[in-house]
């Protein structure tokens, strides 16, 4: 607590950012506070569509409405940060709030990786033991689901904070980032990281490596129960309802890997803030998208709302 207070006394972190002041970056960051706002409204609006639609109070829609929450805190807590430096020409963050950053950014990031491995047992359940679906996801499993994903999630963020913030750093305070992140964090300080590269590398692995081979295994089983199928009609009907979450995860855990388990030799700042801005700003406007357009629950529930809304505007 004493390292904390006498670090929080500093002047805080420089956030080097993502774009300079040069006309084609001025397009570009227009172009992102679009797809942030995209991004806001989508999951926003999917949130609510699930909520008041009777039609959608399933357990894969639960999980659905979890992640368009976990997508709306994520968006929201790296890109006004980022705006607001890139208009205002202050590069600050304070010591205080970077921690706060990491903390619900591994949060976010760890909680979300779960779910969308845990989403896999849900597709594989629903396809491979259709008849005890109702027992095996019930409400109280979907709301363990949903919960152990925002626990561990959360628990991983507060363990890489605390011991990241607790870190002496008396060098450079110029983070070559848009945000706090804990990799670039970690160049700054002038303490021995090698116990904590590994503690990092460590949940890095837990909390991707290990939804990943659910998703793996889940989607195993899924494919040879289609491939025995009589009917070619119910094995693209199975395969269409894991379409959606497959490109999620592709998404979410291709730049995410990316990101975290590759070798130290072979990072370059450029690449990762490259990466970063991908599924910390793209990744979530995507998902409402490929889980509306391609889903025709979601798109007949949203047909529903426009109907009423017309209905009652012309009354």
């Amino acid at each position: 607590m004493e390292m904390w207070l006498n670090q929080s006394s500093i002047d805080g972190f420089i956030l080097l950012g993502i774009f300079a002041h040069s006309p084609a970056d001025h397009v570009l960051f227009s172009v992102v506070m679009v797809v942030f706002t995209v991004a806001l409204c989508g999951n926003v609006f999917l949130t609510f569509l699930i909520y008041i639609d009777p039609r959608l109070h399933t357990p894969m829609y639960f999980f659905l409405s979890q992640l368009s929450l976990m997508d709306l805190m994520l968006v929201c807590n790296i890109v006004p940060k980022m705006a607001v430096n890139f208009l205002s020409g202050k590069k600050s963050i304070s010591f205080v709030g970077c921690g706060i950053q990491i903390g619900f950014f591994v949060s976010l990031v760890g909680s979300e990786g779960l779910l969308l491995g845990l989403m896999a047992y849900d597709r594989y359940v629903a396809i491979n033991h259709p008849l005890h679906y109702p027992i095996l996801i019930s409400k109280r499993v979907c709301l363990q689901i949903a919960g152990s994903s925002w626990a561990f999630g959360i628990l991983d963020g507060m363990i890489q904070m605390v011991a990241v913030m607790s870190l002496r750093y008396c060098g450079s305070r110029n983070v070559d980032h848009f945000f706090c992140e804990v990799p670039a964090l970690l160049k700054l300080s002038c303490a021995d990281t090698s116990l904590f590269d590994t503690l990092l590398f460590a949940c890095c692995v837990f909390m991707l490596l290990l939804p990943f081979s659910i998703i793996m295994a889940s989607y195993a089983h899924i494919l040879g129960a289609v491939l025995h199928m009589h009917s070619a009609q119910a094995g693209k009907k199975a395969l269409a309802t894991c379409s959606s979450h497959l490109t999620a995860v592709s998404l979410f855990y291709g730049a995410a890997m990316f990101i975290y388990l590759r070798p130290r030799r072979y990072r370059a700042p450029s690449h990762d803030k490259v990466v970063s801005l991908f599924y910390t700003v793209l990744t979530p406007m995507l998902n409402p998208l490929i889980y509306s357009l391609r889903n025709q629950e979601v798109m007949g529930a949203l047909r529903k709302g426009l109907d009423h809304c017309r209905i009652g505007s012309q009354h």
